[in-house]
């Protein structure tokens, strides 16, 4: 491991807004940011751009940035300590855990901003809006609790509209193209690292808001499984 990452890792252990892998804390949020203010997730946050910019227009909720990346959370991490933004915290973990550190009804939003689209044969149910991570979101999202996916990846963008389709969330916003359709501070003055890098090369900024529904059964995940394979070309 680099100097630099060993330098940055020693340095959120040190940053009272940073928990990795903590126990006990479902039902407790409300203590570490100590007040009861709305709490919102950046998942895969990287450098958490998303974690840093809300937090900064939205002084009356609190925001956690997810990621198991210690060396980039740090980014995040340290500026939202210089800029004394108290409403801001980072947990490192990996998201396959995340339903461990939250109690039912915790969370009111969760932003999913340019994930890795996990676009090789067999890897759709890495995506963070397959259902395997929907169910884990469900455990601790509020009722009406809103999803929101910002992707430069076509992929996952019709991956996750087919989710949303076949499983009956609710669609609150679709835009194909964010620079054109979008009016929302949160889509167009946040710019994320990966965003910049324009992976995809496709040219636009995709984003869909959604919530959830009651139920996402487990016998649809055949079917989705099979319209992936026609619609990709599995």
């Amino acid at each position: 491991m680099g100097h630099k990452k060993l330098v940055r890792f020693a340095a959120i252990k040190t940053y009272p807004h940073v928990l990795e892998n903590p126990e006990n804390m479902p039902g407790r949020w409300a203590d570490f940011f100590k007040n009861d203010k709305p709490l919102t997730l950046e998942l895969a946050c990287g450098k958490g751009e998303y974690t840093v910019g809300l937090s900064a227009m939205h002084p009356t909720r609190n925001f956690l940035g997810v990621d198991l990346k210690g060396n980039r959370i740090y980014v995040g991490a340290k500026k939202t300590l210089e800029l004394g933004q108290t409403n801001a915290g980072f947990l490192r973990t990996q998201i396959d855990a995340i339903a461990t550190y939250f109690a039912a009804h915790e969370v009111a939003e969760i932003w999913i901003t340019f994930p890795d689209p996990q676009l090789r044969v067999g890897n759709i149910k890495k995506r963070l809006t397959h259902p395997k991570f929907l169910r884990l979101y469900q455990q601790f999202l509020q009722t009406n609790g809103l999803v929101h996916l910002k992707t430069d990846s076509p992929v996952l963008y019709g991956f996750t509209k087919q989710v949303i389709e076949l499983y009956g969330c609710g669609l609150v916003k679709d835009y194909d193209d964010v620079r054109v359709q979008a009016t929302e501070p949160e889509l167009l003055q946040i710019t994320t690292h990966y965003e910049g890098l324009d992976i995809a090369q496709s040219g636009k900024v995709h984003y869909l808001c959604f919530k959830l529904p009651p139920a996402l059964p487990l016998e649809k995940d055949d079917i989705l499984k099979q319209l992936m394979r026609e619609t990709e070309h599995y």
